[in-house]
Protein backbone atom coordinates (compact mmCIF):
# COMPACT_ATOMS: atom_id res chain seq x y z
CA UNK A 1 0.00 0.00 0.00
CA UNK A 2 1.46 3.30 -0.46
CA UNK A 3 2.09 6.01 2.25
CA UNK A 4 0.03 8.95 0.99
CA UNK A 5 -4.00 9.29 -0.62
CA UNK A 6 -4.44 11.96 -2.44
CA UNK A 7 -8.20 14.07 -2.79
CA UNK A 8 -8.75 15.98 -5.73
CA UNK A 9 -12.19 18.56 -5.12
CA UNK A 10 -13.18 20.67 -7.97
CA UNK A 11 -15.17 23.34 -6.65
CA UNK A 12 -16.35 27.14 -7.77
CA UNK A 13 -15.66 30.12 -5.01
CA UNK A 14 -19.27 31.16 -5.59
CA UNK A 15 -20.84 28.11 -4.77
CA UNK A 16 -21.99 27.69 -0.87
CA UNK A 17 -22.03 24.17 -0.56
CA UNK A 18 -18.52 23.92 -2.06
CA UNK A 19 -17.31 25.50 1.08
CA UNK A 20 -19.97 23.33 3.36
CA UNK A 21 -18.37 20.50 1.65
CA UNK A 22 -14.42 21.97 3.01
CA UNK A 23 -16.08 21.54 6.27
CA UNK A 24 -16.96 18.28 5.58
CA UNK A 25 -14.08 16.65 4.26
CA UNK A 26 -12.12 18.07 7.00
CA UNK A 27 -14.26 17.15 9.85
CA UNK A 28 -13.94 13.74 8.44
CA UNK A 29 -9.79 14.34 8.18
CA UNK A 30 -9.77 14.92 11.83
CA UNK A 31 -11.52 11.12 12.28
CA UNK A 32 -9.26 9.49 9.96
CA UNK A 33 -6.25 7.84 11.49
CA UNK A 34 -4.12 8.10 8.42
CA UNK A 35 -4.89 11.87 8.22
CA UNK A 36 -1.38 13.39 7.78
CA UNK A 37 -0.93 10.68 4.67
CA UNK A 38 -3.67 12.93 2.97
CA UNK A 39 -2.70 15.39 0.20
CA UNK A 40 -5.74 17.73 -1.26
CA UNK A 41 -5.39 19.05 -4.48
CA UNK A 42 -7.90 22.27 -5.49
CA UNK A 43 -9.59 21.54 -8.94
CA UNK A 44 -11.14 24.76 -11.06
CA UNK A 45 -15.21 24.29 -11.49
CA UNK A 46 -16.50 27.48 -12.68
CA UNK A 47 -20.32 27.62 -12.33
CA UNK A 48 -20.48 30.32 -15.23
CA UNK A 49 -17.95 30.79 -17.12
CA UNK A 50 -19.08 33.90 -18.98
CA UNK A 51 -20.96 35.14 -16.29
CA UNK A 52 -20.40 39.47 -15.98
CA UNK A 53 -21.60 40.91 -12.83
CA UNK A 54 -24.52 43.94 -12.72
CA UNK A 55 -23.24 46.78 -10.37
CA UNK A 56 -25.16 46.50 -7.21
CA UNK A 57 -26.78 43.67 -8.54
CA UNK A 58 -28.73 41.96 -5.40
CA UNK A 59 -28.19 38.13 -4.93
CA UNK A 60 -31.80 37.30 -4.43
CA UNK A 61 -32.96 38.93 -7.16
CA UNK A 62 -30.17 37.66 -9.61
CA UNK A 63 -31.46 33.92 -8.66
CA UNK A 64 -35.32 34.83 -9.08
CA UNK A 65 -34.29 36.19 -12.48
CA UNK A 66 -31.82 33.08 -13.71
CA UNK A 67 -34.39 30.23 -12.33
CA UNK A 68 -37.72 32.23 -13.60
CA UNK A 69 -38.88 32.09 -9.94
CA UNK A 70 -40.31 34.81 -7.71
CA UNK A 71 -38.83 37.00 -4.79
CA UNK A 72 -39.65 34.43 -2.07
CA UNK A 73 -38.58 31.26 -3.23
CA UNK A 74 -35.03 33.05 -3.72
CA UNK A 75 -34.79 34.34 0.08
CA UNK A 76 -36.43 31.11 1.27
CA UNK A 77 -33.63 29.23 -0.60
CA UNK A 78 -31.07 31.54 0.86
CA UNK A 79 -32.53 31.14 4.54
CA UNK A 80 -32.29 27.46 4.11
CA UNK A 81 -28.53 27.40 2.70
CA UNK A 82 -27.59 29.99 5.79
CA UNK A 83 -29.04 27.27 8.05
CA UNK A 84 -27.42 24.70 6.41
CA UNK A 85 -24.27 26.26 6.96
CA UNK A 86 -24.46 26.81 10.35
CA UNK A 87 -24.37 23.29 10.61
CA UNK A 88 -20.91 23.22 9.83
CA UNK A 89 -19.93 26.02 12.05
CA UNK A 90 -19.82 28.66 8.92
CA UNK A 91 -21.65 32.01 8.66
CA UNK A 92 -23.21 32.74 5.75
CA UNK A 93 -24.21 36.64 4.45
CA UNK A 94 -25.98 36.92 1.52
CA UNK A 95 -27.51 40.05 2.11
CA UNK A 96 -23.56 41.35 1.67
CA UNK A 97 -22.74 39.55 -1.05
CA UNK A 98 -21.37 40.82 -4.12
CA UNK A 99 -21.75 38.61 -7.32
CA UNK A 100 -18.71 38.44 -9.66
CA UNK A 101 -16.88 36.30 -11.98
CA UNK A 102 -14.60 33.71 -10.24
CA UNK A 103 -12.07 33.85 -13.05
CA UNK A 104 -9.17 35.64 -11.10
CA UNK A 105 -10.02 33.52 -7.91
CA UNK A 106 -9.16 30.29 -9.71
CA UNK A 107 -6.09 31.52 -11.35
CA UNK A 108 -5.20 32.73 -7.23
CA UNK A 109 -5.55 29.17 -6.47
CA UNK A 110 -2.98 27.90 -9.49
CA UNK A 111 -1.01 30.53 -8.07
CA UNK A 112 -1.10 29.26 -4.36
CA UNK A 113 -0.77 25.26 -5.38
CA UNK A 114 2.91 26.49 -6.28
CA UNK A 115 3.56 27.28 -3.08
CA UNK A 116 1.02 24.45 -1.10
CA UNK A 117 -1.09 27.23 -0.11
CA UNK A 118 -4.07 26.03 -1.88
CA UNK A 119 -5.98 25.26 1.17
CA UNK A 120 -5.57 28.75 2.80
CA UNK A 121 -6.31 30.41 0.32
CA UNK A 122 -9.77 28.37 -0.60
CA UNK A 123 -10.53 29.09 3.01
CA UNK A 124 -10.20 33.11 2.42
CA UNK A 125 -11.89 33.39 -0.75
CA UNK A 126 -15.11 31.12 0.58
CA UNK A 127 -14.84 33.46 3.83
CA UNK A 128 -14.10 36.53 1.86
CA UNK A 129 -17.31 35.87 -0.89
CA UNK A 130 -19.82 34.05 1.49
CA UNK A 131 -19.23 35.95 5.01
CA UNK A 132 -17.60 39.03 4.59
CA UNK A 133 -19.57 40.22 1.54
CA UNK A 134 -16.14 41.17 -0.85
CA UNK A 135 -15.46 41.18 -3.98
CA UNK A 136 -13.59 38.20 -5.40
CA UNK A 137 -12.98 39.47 -8.82
CA UNK A 138 -11.29 42.80 -7.36
CA UNK A 139 -7.28 43.18 -7.59
CA UNK A 140 -6.83 44.91 -4.24
CA UNK A 141 -8.97 42.62 -2.27
CA UNK A 142 -7.52 39.51 -4.04
CA UNK A 143 -3.71 40.77 -3.74
CA UNK A 144 -4.53 41.61 0.21
CA UNK A 145 -5.59 37.74 0.50
CA UNK A 146 -2.88 36.59 -1.22
CA UNK A 147 -0.43 38.54 0.75
CA UNK A 148 -2.07 37.10 3.88
CA UNK A 149 -1.04 33.97 3.11
CA UNK A 150 2.29 34.08 1.84
CA UNK A 151 2.53 34.51 -1.87
CA UNK A 152 4.77 36.74 -3.57
CA UNK A 153 3.15 40.33 -4.25
CA UNK A 154 5.26 40.53 -7.83
CA UNK A 155 4.18 37.31 -8.96
CA UNK A 156 0.04 38.61 -7.87
CA UNK A 157 0.52 41.60 -9.82
CA UNK A 158 1.75 39.46 -12.51
CA UNK A 159 -1.69 37.59 -12.90
CA UNK A 160 -3.38 40.91 -13.25
CA UNK A 161 -0.83 41.77 -16.46
CA UNK A 162 -1.11 38.59 -18.15
CA UNK A 163 -3.39 35.81 -18.90
CA UNK A 164 -1.44 33.45 -16.79
CA UNK A 165 -2.55 30.12 -14.81
CA UNK A 166 -5.60 30.48 -17.57
CA UNK A 167 -4.98 27.85 -18.99
CA UNK A 168 -4.80 25.30 -16.00
CA UNK A 169 -8.08 26.61 -15.03
CA UNK A 170 -9.86 25.88 -18.58
CA UNK A 171 -7.69 22.16 -17.85
CA UNK A 172 -8.87 21.73 -14.58
CA UNK A 173 -12.72 22.33 -16.52
CA UNK A 174 -12.21 20.26 -19.51
CA UNK A 175 -11.08 17.52 -16.41
CA UNK A 176 -14.31 17.76 -15.03
CA UNK A 177 -16.52 17.31 -17.84
CA UNK A 178 -14.19 14.10 -18.96
CA UNK A 179 -15.34 12.47 -15.67
CA UNK A 180 -18.96 13.49 -16.36
CA UNK A 181 -18.85 16.29 -13.37
CA UNK A 182 -22.06 18.59 -13.80
CA UNK A 183 -21.93 19.95 -10.04
CA UNK A 184 -19.46 20.92 -7.18
CA UNK A 185 -18.29 20.12 -4.96
CA UNK A 186 -17.09 16.58 -6.53
CA UNK A 187 -13.95 14.97 -5.07
CA UNK A 188 -11.91 11.57 -5.83
CA UNK A 189 -10.18 9.79 -4.15
CA UNK A 190 -7.05 8.24 -5.32
CA UNK A 191 -8.52 7.91 -8.57
CA UNK A 192 -10.38 5.57 -7.56
CA UNK A 193 -14.00 6.96 -5.57
CA UNK A 194 -15.63 10.14 -6.12
CA UNK A 195 -18.02 11.47 -3.77
CA UNK A 196 -20.46 13.96 -5.09
CA UNK A 197 -21.94 17.26 -2.73
CA UNK A 198 -21.30 17.85 0.45
CA UNK A 199 -22.12 14.77 1.79
CA UNK A 200 -22.11 13.87 5.29
CA UNK A 201 -19.19 13.50 7.28
CA UNK A 202 -19.27 10.01 7.45
CA UNK A 203 -19.72 9.34 3.73
CA UNK A 204 -16.57 10.56 3.33
CA UNK A 205 -14.91 9.26 6.24
CA UNK A 206 -15.84 5.63 4.85
CA UNK A 207 -14.51 6.91 1.60
CA UNK A 208 -11.24 7.30 3.19
CA UNK A 209 -10.88 4.54 5.02
CA UNK A 210 -12.40 1.86 2.39
CA UNK A 211 -9.51 3.85 -0.25
CA UNK A 212 -7.13 3.71 2.23
CA UNK A 213 -7.59 -0.31 3.05
CA UNK A 214 -7.44 -1.17 -1.03
CA UNK A 215 -4.49 0.75 -1.97
CA UNK A 216 -3.70 2.88 -5.36
CA UNK A 217 -5.05 0.43 -7.75
CA UNK A 218 -6.08 1.69 -11.55
CA UNK A 219 -9.90 1.13 -11.21
CA UNK A 220 -12.53 3.24 -12.93
CA UNK A 221 -13.78 5.94 -10.58
CA UNK A 222 -17.02 4.87 -8.93
CA UNK A 223 -19.52 7.23 -6.92
CA UNK A 224 -19.97 6.37 -3.31
CA UNK A 225 -23.55 8.66 -3.19
CA UNK A 226 -25.97 8.32 -6.04
CA UNK A 227 -27.66 11.56 -5.65
CA UNK A 228 -26.23 14.95 -6.64
CA UNK A 229 -27.94 16.30 -3.46
CA UNK A 230 -25.97 19.44 -1.74
CA UNK A 231 -24.16 20.62 -4.55
CA UNK A 232 -24.56 23.46 -6.73
CA UNK A 233 -24.18 23.03 -10.95
CA UNK A 234 -25.37 24.89 -13.65
CA UNK A 235 -28.86 24.98 -13.44
CA UNK A 236 -28.36 26.16 -9.83
CA UNK A 237 -27.86 24.62 -6.02
CA UNK A 238 -29.84 21.26 -4.88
Amino acid sequence: MKNQLKIQIWSDIMCPFCYIGKRKIEEALSQFENKDSVAIEWKSFQLDPSFVATPNENIADHLAEKYGRDIDWAQSTLENMTENAKKSGLEFHFEKSILANSLNAHRLMHLAKKYQSSNELKEQLFKAYLTNGQNVNDWDMLQEIGEKIGLPIEEIKELKTTNIYTNEVRQDQQEAQSLGVTGVPFFVFDNKYAVSGAQATDVFLKTLEKTWEEGNFNTPIQIQNPTEANSCGIDGCD
